[in-house]
């Protein structure tokens, strides 16, 4: 820095570099102030940006491209956690900050940062791996300078975590390294067997082509001794001359010319110090800076020309896997995502997202496996998963202890265990009895004791709530369930009057106002013109009488001469097609089919009444009744066993009982398959499903998710449900609960549509014979009758 300062006390124009991030900081300023262009080619720090540092153009793709690439990457292997480990400096720290963002935005995220200081030894580096070993993560992403990035790999390799089961990606350091020296010693081949890296990709040009010719000639001609290769940075720096020259160009077409003056305010503060008192202003500057960023060129790294925020376009990468004494392109990356495809080929073809070129082409990861590793491990460290199962007392079939053994059965615990036979990795375990044996324990109670530790997870009939989702993460449901009301029920015998109750009451009124005003309708529209409704007003109004109900029975025809009088009656008879094939359905059914009755319709009926209500003891059916419907506490009574659900509900709220008892359609089901006496009674007013608990941020609850899954589409899961809770039917399973009767609101749509078509067709009628009507006969008849009153 102090060399390049020095530099800047001569008359300087431009600068090209410098080459680390951390040095463009400190000298971005001096720029800055004395209006002197700093161009760029490998300081990538996304935080040189250019509204704080005006005069620094960067003339490479910065981190931010390459930190994009990786958590696509990330997320195609469907990871969801990384370690990072980088150099503690402006380019580590704002490259990783970067990388967290845009896996933040693909819902990723760095669990473990390993952050090293510049020129860290082995055994600092040692230290760092080993306490990054015991975490749970096994995707790492290095982000170093070369050198350190070695050293990296190197002590990885020592520690076995060049193993199967790690994904290591490297930036585009290690693709530079690999470019740089052609022969890397075999032993640091060794080390980084595996590792996915970025390199910047540059097309193929016959400019490329016979630049990277002359190169090789060169370096033959100065008899060097290592073969030194040319990276992507090294043609960036040669089109970044080019670059320059093309813009000094330009700025001495525009009428520039080098000119200097003092910076007073850059005097008074350095006040002499290091002669930096010669350090001047270049009145040029901002001219130049416009030149370079309007340049438009091709160079050897293909087409040359800044963006909108000074960004080269377009940036894309190539995805490169080391294997053996070399590497090999598994796959490229642009805005557009991943792809096997180069970047250039996509600019010139429709891309087909739904294609399967939107993936990369095998990868051998560490450990010379093709398998991809899982990115995690669950850490036991010789410890069994404490895992809680609520101890109950009733429906013993979905989760039961055996007293005084390990032993616990069930619906739960057979799908528990099946689950985790397809793991692909062994998960050692205990499950421990959460509750005193003489009472359902609180489900909630049991997620809040994850929460702080007590246990790794919890297994049973666990219901998913949303407060609950809030302390632990949850599987895929294994069983739907939702609050039902169970209330007792009797048989209802047929009446003679059982011809009235397919409808209601308010339906019947209804249905006959509609066919009297329907009636009157047509009457006005044919009147005039049909005899059939015309005679004396008595005769009249029988006629409407007759016309409005007799079509409930048979369809008159003939009788309708209007246009408009026709259009209605269509519409008339459509309606009563409708309500006919309703009614019979309806009395068919009554007639027919065992009728159950009860005084309770559904959570409606509880809410409007101030009888008792019972719950299972345990359940979170009690906090949603008091905290979410607002029923006072008061009215709960808990409930233990089935046996207390029968007495309960036989008793009554008169003798001590409870109106209905409001639990979950799981324990509902297997309540009423021996107890036909009782039934759900309207429909499920919650939606929740039973999954299993893990800590938050754990990766088992995904992979139990996935084996969850499994089970459903191989017909396991429904193989445990029918061993478990498939149960005897009632006696009166072809009975049928009496729910709602037909009313207004399931015809309301049929009447106004109806109705409307009526109204509309009286509009037309009083407009036809508005216009029919000889207005100037009239005007003229008035007015001769107000003659002869005049005298």
């Amino acid at each position: 820095m102090i060399t390049v300062i020095r530099f800047m006390e001569t008359e300087t124009v431009a600068i090209i570099g410098p080459q680390f991030s951390i040095t463009a900081h400190v000298v971005s300023y001096f720029a800055n102030e004395l209006h002197v262009p700093l161009l760029s080619f490998s300081s990538t720090d996304p935080t040189l940006s250019p509204p704080q540092f005006p005069f620094l153009v960067r003339t490479s793709p910065n981190d931010l491209f390459q930190m994009a690439a990786i958590a696509d990457i990330i997320n195609y292997y469907e990871w969801r956690e990384v370690i990072a480990i980088y150099v503690d400096d402006d380019y580590g720290r704002n490259g990783i900050a970067a990388l967290s963002d845009q896996l933040a935005a693909r819902s990723c995220l760095i669990s473990y940062k390993v952050p090293l200081k510049f020129g860290a030894n082995l055994d600092e580096i040692r230290d760092a791996l080993v306490r990054m070993a015991l975490k749970e993560t096994r995707v790492l992403v290095v982000h170093a300078y070369p050198d350190s990035g070695l050293d990296i790999f190197a002590t990885a390799k020592y520690l076995g975590m060049m193993d199967v089961g790690y994904a290591w990606l490297a930036t585009n350091w290690l693709s530079t390294l690999l470019d740089t020296y052609a022969s890397v010693s075999s032993e640091a081949t060794k080390n980084i067997q595996g590792v996915i890296t970025l390199r910047m990709h540059i097309a193929e040009s016959k400019l490329k082509k016979d630049f990277v010719s002359r190169w090789s000639n060169l370096t033959r001609r100065e008899e060097i001794h290592a073969s030194i290769g040319l990276n992507t940075y090294g043609l960036y720096a040669y089109d970044t001359v080019w670059l320059l020259a093309h813009a000094i160009d330009n700025f001495f077409e525009q009428g520039g010319n080098i000119s200097f003056s003092s910076d007073p305010k850059l005097k008074e503060l350095l006040g002499g110090a290091q002669n930096l008192n010669a350090l001047s202003i270049f009145k040029g500057g901002n001219l130049l800076l416009d030149s370079i960023l309007k340049v438009d060129m091709t160079g050897v790294t293909g087409l040359f020309r800044f963006t909108s925020d000074r960004n080269l376009i377009p940036s894309a990468f190539e995805v490169i896997n080391v294997i053996g004494s070399g590497s090999r392109v598994v796959g490229y990356w642009n805005f557009s995502g991943l792809s096997v495809l180069p970047p250039n080929t996509l600019y010139t073809k429709r891309l087909d997202h739904s294609s399967s070129n939107k993936k990369l082409y095998p990868i051998i990861w560490p450990g010379q496996t093709t398998k991809k590793p899982r990115g995690w491990v669950f850490q036991h460290y010789g410890r069994h998963l404490k895992i809680g199962v609520p101890n109950r007392v009733s429906f013993m079939d979905f989760a039961s202890y055996v007293p005084g053994t390990d032993m616990f059965s069930g619906y739960c615990i057979d799908i528990f265990t099946a689950a985790i036979n397809l793991l692909e990795y062994a998960l050692p375990h205990k499950l421990i009895p959460y509750g005193d044996g003489h009472n359902n324990p609180s489900g909630t109670e049991l997620i809040r004791l994850i929460t702080s530790g007590v246990f790794d997870a919890a297994v049973g009939d666990i219901a998913i709530t949303t407060n609950r989702t809030r302390m632990a993460d949850f599987t895929q449901p294994f069983v739907e369930s939702g609050l039902v009301v169970v209330a007792p029920i009797k048989e209802s015998h047929s009446s003679s009057w059982a011809f009235l109750q397919p409808f209601t009451c308010t339906m019947w009124v209804v249905m006959g106002v509609f066919f009297l005003f329907v009636g009157v309708v047509v009457w006005i529209l044919e009147h005039r013109i049909n005899g059939d409704f015309r005679g004396p007003p008595r005769e009249q109004f029988i006629t409407i009488l007759w016309f409005s109900f007799s079509n409930l029975f048979v369809s008159r025809r003939g009788n309708i001469v209007g246009s408009l009088g026709r259009f209605v009656f269509i519409l008339l008879l459509f309606v009563v097609l409708i309500i006919r094939s309703s009614y019979t359905a309806s009395l068919t059914s009554i007639l027919t089919v065992q009728q159950l009755s009860s005084p309770i319709k559904g959570i409606g009926s509880l809410l409007n009444s101030k009888d008792p209500i019972g719950y299972q003891q345990g359940s979170f059916a009690r906090d949603y009744l008091v905290e979410e419907l607002g029923i006072q506490e008061s009215r709960l009574v808990p409930l233990k066993l089935p046996e207390d659900y029968v007495k309960a509900l036989k008793d009554g709220p008169k003798n001590g009982g409870v109106v209905a008892v409001v639990d979950e359609r799981a324990y509902a089901e297997v309540f009423l398959s021996t107890h036909c006496e009782f039934s759900i009674v309207g429909k499920d007013f919650t939606k929740y499903g039973w999954g299993f608990a893990f800590q938050r941020g754990s990766q088992l609850a995904v992979d139990m998710s996935t084996a969850i899954l499994k089970l459903s589409e191989n017909g396991e899961l429904q193989r445990i449900h029918d061993k478990w809770l498939l149960k005897s039917a009632c006696s009166l399973e072809g009975a049928k609960l009496n729910e709602d009767r037909p009313s207004v609101r399931s015809f309301l749509g049929l009447f106004l549509i109806c109705g409307s078509a009526c109204l509309f067709a009286l509009l037309i009628y009083f407009v036809k014979m508005i216009r029919e009507i000889n207005w100037g006969g009239i005007a003229l008849e008035v007015l001769a009758k107000m003659r002869r009153l005049i005298p």
